[in-house]
């Protein structure tokens, strides 16, 4: 069961009559390929789950049950995605924070407050932006799981196109088998330039 204690903030914020509380996070910041994907998710005011915890702490059967879950007991949920052209064009962080903020526009229903797992935002909604928000907020949590699932699926797809590099294994995290990969057939559209060491091995390739 969900610790209650990552009802708080949501209650708190109900407790001052707000209706629509948004949950914002991210996944796929460290990868070295693939995009970064954000979710937001709205929860029923009354939704108590079962499976959702941080993603991280999830195993991934878990966490598709928790993603059942989520969408049973979600008001809207939102998905933003910063392609790898994107990230290698504007950076890794800015990059991340687009897709959230894509996350948010993409919600159904107007948020009256935003949780976010520790990025500041320029938005017009008021927001707290939480140092480990996923282990602490349920809503960040639900959105850490959309993103992490969304995003674990692009990668699953992209191994029936790439097999040698064996993406739905590691999911383009910079692995020893994915290194060993990179180096034996190179680079694919979907690596990022500007990340350690695929900028390194082009600089050798120049």
């Amino acid at each position: 069961m969900t610790d209650l204690k990552m009802y708080q903030y949501e209650n708190e914020l109900y407790n001052q009559g707000l209706k629509y509380i948004a949950g914002v996070d991210e996944a796929g910041r460290g990868p070295l390929a693939g995009p970064v994907v954000a979710a937001a998710v709205i929860l029923k005011k009354d939704a108590k789950l079962k499976y959702v915890n941080d993603s991280k702490q999830l195993t991934e059967k878990q966490r598709d049950l928790a993603l059942i879950e989520i969408k049973e007991n979600a008001l809207a949920i939102g998905i933003g995605i910063s392609s790898v052209d994107e990230i290698d064009r504007i950076n890794i962080y800015r990059a991340a924070r687009e897709a959230m903020l894509s996350a948010i526009y993409q919600l159904k229903i107007r948020p009256d407050f935003l949780l976010i797992d520790a990025m500041p935002m320029e938005i017009d909604i008021p927001f707290k932006s939480m140092i480990k928000g996923d282990t602490l907020s349920v809503s960040i949590a639900a959105a850490s799981i959309v993103a992490k699932t969304t995003r674990d699926a692009y990668m699953i797809e992209m191994d029936k196109v790439f097999p040698q590099y064996n993406f739905k294994q590691h999911k383009g995290y910079g692995t020893k088998e994915h290194l060993e990969a990179i180096k034996t057939y190179g680079i694919t559209p979907i690596h990022r330039k500007t990340f350690k060491p695929i900028k390194d091995m082009l600089k050798e390739i120049i």
